[in-house]
């Protein structure tokens, strides 16, 4: 998902209509959080019937899921084939991935949620912390087992797993092949390209992003093992946005400037996105959200890539994971829990792919033939591959607008990195100790 853009991106559609977790019509006065069942916890058919003999669905089970309206058509697939399978019926009804986890936060205890809901992974902190949600414990070893590193990483606090990945967002490099052919390797091969295409004074430029964003900007910290938080960013006292890797890499932002001669300020996604509709930009550093309308534009003429290497290295991008929530006062946590297992499954991710073009996390989705003869959707899965999801803790917050003026004054003044980013820091650590000046 596209985060922040940086802290625009969360928009809200929130939902007018009050569900409760067990389907019926009245909220229950004193919702408590689901105990954790077992084998043994009342049976929905005989153990030979069920497909999952190491969990019973309760009896009577019912659920409710919570999905976006963009990606309706994938969890009412997924309702009616779980379902068919465990005749446990499943109601879908609308909310926004954005909305979700505010919106649980006062259906939960009120008994109104949905027993399984699904929001991007930097809502897990504030959700666990607040007892929103149940741990991933039945399936937890096999989920581990059958996803990416990020999106388990992206989805676990404190070390205990939440979530049931099922979808990957991050940025890759959009071009216009009839502009350049093929997309460069390295950013030096994007400097030698732009030499020859770049041309200010008519407005064209061989490639754009927005220099001034961290979010874009984060592959020249972590490439070179630069990181924002230490710990898989959970630590905030341990910032690594100015050691040596990270100043390297944007060595590498600065000369750049050769390829985009232009002011940060003059870079917004509306600009960036006429320039390469009119052909005037022959790359752009952006996510899926352009997809739609650079396809309706360019055509066969569109491709996507992963990001060109930093220093001999392959670019690492931050990337936001979707992923199915047990909510912890559903009244049936073992039907959600296996709902969550059911619908973020290899074949449901590619499910979710052939509907609505998620890239999977699911390391066997990833390389299956459907992903990698897609050439659109294979350039983002190998991105995904070398991405790091965004730290979850709330000091995450506090680093978009010391990064964003490190990254103005040397994009557009010329200042050193190290000197600029080690002011970044000790204003981010003022910032996470709650110190004013």
């Amino acid at each position: 998902m596209k985060m922040n853009k940086v802290m625009t991106l969360v928009t809200a559609m929130t939902l007018a209509i009050s569900i409760t977790a067990c389907g019926s019509n009245t909220p229950s006065k004193n919702a408590e959080p689901a105990p954790v069942t077992n084998a043994t916890n009342k049976p929905a058919v005989a153990p030979e019937e069920v497909a999952d003999p190491g969990l019973q669905p309760e009896e009577g089970a019912s659920l409710i899921i919570w999905e976006s309206k963009e990606e309706r058509a994938f969890a009412d697939e997924m309702a009616k084939q779980f379902t068919e399978k465990y005749n446990i019926p499943v109601k879908v009804e609308e909310v926004q991935a954005t909305d979700q986890a505010t919106k649980l936060t006062t259906d939960g205890p009120s008994g109104l949620a949905a027993d399984v809901v699904m929001f991007p992974h930097d809502n897990v902190g504030r959700a666990v912390s607040a007892g929103l949600i149940l741990p991933n414990d039945v399936f937890g070893e096999e989920t581990t087992k059958n996803n990416t590193e990020a999106s388990i990483q992206g989805v676990t606090v404190d070390g205990t797993l939440y979530g049931y990945p099922r979808a990957a967002e991050t940025y890759a490099l959009f071009y216009n092949k009839s502009l350049i052919k093929e997309a460069p390797k390295s950013f030096e091969d994007v400097i030698a390209f732009s030499k020859t295409f770049t041309d200010k004074s008519k407005n064209r430029y061989g490639i754009m992003w927005e220099t001034g964003n961290l979010y874009f900007n984060y592959p020249f910290i972590a490439t070179g093992g630069g990181y924002i938080y230490g710990e898989n960013g959970t630590n905030k006292d341990d910032i690594g946005i100015n050691i040596e890797g990270a100043v390297k890499g944007f060595e590498t932002y600065m000369k750049l400037k050769e390829a985009l001669p232009i002011q940060s300020g003059d870079i917004t996604p509306d600009i960036k996105r006429s320039l390469f509709n009119a052909g005037d930009v022959a790359m752009d550093i952006t996510g899926p959200w352009e997809l739609a309308g650079y396809k309706e534009v360019l055509g066969d003429n569109l491709a996507i890539a992963p990001i060109p290497t930093i220093d001999g290295k392959p670019a690492i991008s931050f990337s936001g994971i979707k992923s199915f929530f047990v909510n912890s006062f559903t009244q049936y946590p073992n039907a959600a829990k296996l709902f969550a297992q059911f619908a973020s499954s290899k074949d449901s991710q590619l499910v979710l792919n052939k509907l609505v073009g998620s890239v999977p996390t699911n390391i066997e989705a990833l390389d299956s033939d459907q992903i990698k003869n897609d050439p659109i959707i294979a350039g983002f899965a190998l991105q995904v591959v070398n991405s790091n999801p965004m730290p979850i803790i709330p000091e995450m917050n506090n680093t978009w607008t010391p990064i964003g003026a490190a990254l103005t004054e040397m994009w557009d003044n010329n200042k050193d990195p190290k000197e600029v980013l080690d002011k970044a820091v000790e204003q981010i650590k003022d910032l996470n100790n709650g110190v004013t000046k």
